[in-house]
């Protein structure tokens, strides 16, 4: 991990991204977009904001969006798409929130797995506590995360294969540290051209310490659900939770 940096993962894979994660964004959307609705007038930051799966149509909405993302190639693939050249982005870590001005706001948000590629829990903590800062009285930040399925792995590792064709095969190799709860993991792609490896490696944390890092913030916990059209959550799969920072500072 000695080479491994906050903007490594989005460096290695953005040419990639969106064609393997292809994930329809369209209830995240609806579903941000009525917290904005129902929140504080102001803009709207994402942390990581990636190639723009979620942001850009959000901003299609008429939503003032802003973004903070650590590696400037998936920004390039953002900015090349329809629309994607008029939200602004700042490069940096996502761990300062640091979106480049003065701005205070509605919501900060940070979608699909991206917050656990935060490798400590002094990160996640501190991007709990710079988002807390950032947001306005009633402001909300919202986090979608997968909870961890430590059960997968035989003897702390996996292999997973995700494509099969005649030319090619698609893997994904992890190794599991439960000790420091991190998955060191590498997407293998397998071609009669060579192998190219892109590294996914990520710190998860439990729904309570999540919800312990909000308290340390000074947020309160507005609801958890099992995914973005409100299901129940019942401790398996990604997760959507909901924090809010009080209109008025607890005495």
């Amino acid at each position: 991990m000695e080479k491994h940096g906050a903007e490594t993962y989005g460096e290695l894979n953005a040419d990639v991204y969106d064609e393997w994660h292809d994930i329809d964004p369209t209830d995240a959307v609806a579903f941000l977009a009525q917290l904005v609705e129902e929140g504080p007038a102001g803009p709207v930051l994402e942390l990581a904001v990636g190639t723009g799966r979620v942001t850009i149509p959000l901003a299609a909405e008429g939503i003032d969006l802003r973004g903070v993302d650590a590696s400037e190639a998936m920004v390039a693939r953002m900015r090349a798409k329809p629309g994607g050249d008029r939200i602004p982005v700042t490069i940096g870590d996502m761990a300062d929130v640091d979106p480049g001005t003065d701005d205070r706001f509605a919501m900060v948000f940070v979608v699909f797995s991206t917050f656990f590629f935060l490798m400590t829990q002094e990160e996640q903590v501190r991007c709990f506590a710079n988002a807390a800062r950032r947001l306005l009285p009633g402001g909300r930040f919202v986090l979608e995360c997968p909870t961890p399925d430590v059960a997968r792995y035989d003897r702390e590792q996996r292999v997973e294969a995700h494509q099969v064709g005649v030319d090619h095969v698609r893997l994904t190799t992890v190794r599991h540290d439960p000790v420091g709860q991190r998955f060191l993991g590498q997407h293998v792609l397998i071609t009669n051209n060579g192998i190219r490896l892109a590294p996914a490696f990520m710190r998860y944390a439990w729904p309570s310490e999540l919800d312990l890092m909000a308290r340390l913030a000074g947020l309160e916990s507005v609801g958890r659900w099992g995914g973005w059209r409100g299901e129940p959550f019942t401790g398996e799969g990604n997760y959507v939770t909901v924090y809010e920072k009080p209109a008025t500072p607890a005495s």
